[in-house]
């Protein structure tokens, strides 16, 4: 090597590059991975789906669920059974369905007698509401009980239509979207990222060596986490579990596509692959910890969430980037180094062989961008603002039940015959407790406010009373939250009370105020952490500062042209209440590694040849790997789309455009041309900074007086 390796990094490197330990490395990671396989297929039998998981911890319709035991299970939810025949319900039809409630009464999950069957007014449809116990398994188990209701109905008459809603015919509806999610996502995800690779590295054998690692980064993720959910330690559920997978081999393979190109270019400047990984994990290394560091904290940041199940995707995730960056950093080296230079067949980089870099097809950008460097990010910076506006257009006020999915599941056909017929908030009643000696008092204000249809007597236990509301509006619209808005401030009326209001329409409210205060809490948060990891990285204020300038007018784009897609092409009624923090969260935390990537390098050079002409050899060196982690994340992303949810094909869209525009155009065009422009102030206060016009002049003295062109990636 060309330089003593001392320090922290210098002694990292040899780990996984000297001839002897290069082979510990592999046995330990195999190790790992046999003793993590079993855990980790073990994971969703430990996912925690009861609704308390997902709901904000001081809402009021998280108390309801904490104190409803005396009254019914926590995790009891009703299913309501419509049936319809539009030529009005005849005697056989009233008895045959009788009998069919005995047999939903029956099922095991069923711990109380049904209600009903209650004929409409028009005597053209019944209704049986059912109440079902998801006991610990969670709603994701309800599914099995729906198939155990259509069975018990397979006599119904014929012309008589049969339907299953409410919320656990929603349930079921999305326990089988859900179904088989993690395998899902993660065959989808593995043919996106090879796809990439085959097209990258153009070799037949190098992209086994990425997907190897970054599947054994899974699954020891998969594992860690499994002992923790099973140990009570972290609580996992449906929506992390499935987030986890993309996770991991997008920012993964991020990290191998740019540990890989780093390695290229050392072996054509080492004869020894040994060597030349050391070299390259010295030089690379810094920025993938930075990169993962910052992931990980940004991720953590989502503890700062009131809503648990995005409180809970934080740890679940930080876990999985902390685990593929070990990887990353220690197995793929192993065995790129044990594999040796046949691994890059048929284009092999040998000793001594040409960098085509210095002539690429990013090199000819960054010399057009040099011509006019200040014309270029105005003119790109106002393109994005534009685009930004676009977010006028987001409706992220939530998604009702029958605008969740692409096609209309069985639920929701099942909604819209039983709101043709009855109350539409029936079968979804709003929950009320209150202190015994009040009861009445609460009973009579909520039958005061307008909006409620029928309202139950008070249900007396140990000092608490339940009353329940059943509303004229379908639980999950506006109109019910205004009636929910309405009872609460009724019963806060009743002095000594003590009366709280939750069931469906309240979990909705709670869950979309909690998703707008955090959006409100935890983005300030994130820039802030990521500016701090950007200023120890670089040893600078000014060019942290104008990256998250960068980060923000991405994040902005990216919205803004979803909500473009969203309303006008794809047609979606609106948007989950927590995408603007999803995506921000995957934009800023996974999307500053393109300009960490980006920055070191140029910092790097810029200690030699000077700011201007360190940016151009930056882009030239990185553009290329940049491009390609950009189009494995944001594939791994777009993956979330096949799924038939309308909210997870929302965030996989929205991350996978934000992806790229910033490798396309932020990282090396934007921040190319402010770098340019910019020059030594980058580096503001530290002495690269003072040092620059000197290390300029030098660098061009050099490059005038010598007879070729020196290479744009200079040897370390």
């Amino acid at each position: 090597m060309q330089e003593n390796k001392t320090g922290e990094i210098g002694r990292f490197a040899r780990i996984p590059s000297t001839r002897v330990t290069k082979w510990v490395v592999v046995g330990f990671w195999m190790l790992v991975l046999g003793l993590m396989f079993g855990p980790a297929s073990k994971l969703p039998d430990a996912l925690n789906n009861e609704a308390a998981s997902w709901l904000p911890q001081d809402a009021q319709s998280t108390q309801v669920v904490a104190q409803i035991a005396d009254f019914q299970s926590k995790n009891e939810f009703p299913a309501v059974v419509v049936y319809e025949r539009p030529a009005g319900v005849t005697p056989a039809d009233l008895a045959t369905v009788t009998a069919q409630v005995a047999k939903f009464n029956a099922i095991d999950t069923v711990r109380r007698d049904s209600i009903g069957p209650i004929p409409s007014a028009d005597k053209q449809a019944l209704q049986v509401i059912v109440p079902v116990d998801a006991g610990d398994a969670g709603w994701d188990s309800l599914g099995a009980t729906v198939t155990k209701m259509r069975d018990a109905a397979k006599d119904t008459p014929a012309g008589l239509s049969m339907h299953i809603t409410g919320p656990v015919g929603y349930a079921a509806d999305s326990s089988e979207a859900f179904s088989g999610i993690d395998g899902k996502l993660l065959y989808s995800a593995m043919a996106v990222v090879i796809a990439i690779l085959l097209v990258t590295y153009r070799s037949p054998v190098l992209w086994l060596v990425p997907v190897l690692s970054a599947g054994t980064a899974l699954f020891v993720a998969q594992g860690v986490i499994y002992f923790l959910a099973d140990g009570n330690a972290l609580t996992v559920n449906a929506q992390s579990s499935g987030i986890l997978t993309v996770i991991v081999f997008g920012a993964g393979t991020d990290y191998a596509l740019l540990l890989v190109a780093r390695y290229r270019e050392e072996l054509r400047r080492h004869e020894d692959r040994h060597e030349a990984m050391a070299v390259a994990l010295h030089r690379a290394g810094p920025a993938i910890i930075a990169s993962g560091a910052t992931v990980i904290a940004g991720m953590l940041c989502l503890l700062f969430a009131t809503m648990s199940s995005t409180k809970g995707l934080g740890p679940v995730a930080a876990i999985g980037i902390a685990v593929a960056l070990l990887v990353m950093l220690t197995l793929l080296p192993a065995l790129l180094v044990v594999l040796g230079r046949w691994v890059f067949w048929p284009v092999r980089p040998t000793f001594g062989s040409v960098d085509h870099t210095r002539d690429g097809i990013w090199a000819r950008i960054g010399a057009r961008i040099a011509r006019a460097p200040r014309r270029t990010w105005v003119v790109t910076s106002l393109l994005l603002a534009i685009a930004a506006l676009g977010v006028l257009q987001l409706n992220a006020s939530g998604l009702s039940n029958k605008d969740s999915y692409y096609t209309a599941p069985p639920s929701v056909i099942g909604e819209q015959i039983a709101a043709r017929h009855f109350p539409a908030g029936a079968g979804s009643p709003v929950l009320v407790l209150a202190d015994e000696a009040k009861a009445g008092a609460v009973e009579t204000a909520v039958k005061g406010v307008a909006g409620v249809d029928t309202v139950t007597p008070a249900v007396s236990k140990n000092g608490r009373s339940l009353i329940q509301a059943t509303l004229t509006a379908a639980p999950d619209s506006d109109a019910a939250t205004a009636t929910l808005d309405r009872i609460r401030a009724a019963i806060k009326g009743v002095p000594g009370a003590n009366a709280i209001a939750g069931g469906d329409t309240a979990t909705r409210a709670d869950t979309l105020r909690a998703s707008a205060d955090d959006n409100l809490r935890i983005i300030p948060v994130i820039l802030g952490v990521v500016l701090l990891i950007l200023i120890l990285l670089l040893r600078a204020v000014t060019a942290p500062l104008v990256l998250i300038g960068t980060v923000v007018l991405s994040f902005g784009a990216a919205i803004g042209l979803s909500a473009l897609v969203f309303r006008h092409i794809l047609g979606f009624a609106g948007a989950d209440s927590s995408l603007p923090l999803f995506v921000f969260v995957f934009l800023v935390a996974l999307g500053i590694d393109y300009n960490i990537f980006l920055m070191t390098r140029v910092h790097e050079e810029a200690k030699q040849v000077g700011t201007r002409r360190g940016a151009l050899i930056g882009l030239a060196a990185t553009g290329g790997v940049i491009t390609s982690a950009g189009l494995v994340l944001a594939g791994t992303f777009a993956v979330l789309a096949t799924m038939p949810i309308v909210a997870f094909a929302e965030i996989g869209f929205a991350v996978a455009l934000g992806v790229l525009l910033d490798t396309l155009v932020v990282r090396s065009v934007l921040v190319t041309a402010l770098n340019l422009d910019i020059g030594g102030r980058m580096w503001w206060p530290s002495k690269l900074a003072r040092d620059d016009r000197a290390l300029s002049e030098r660098a061009g003295s050099a490059e005038r007086s010598s007879e070729s062109e020196p290479e744009l990636a200079r040897t370390p």
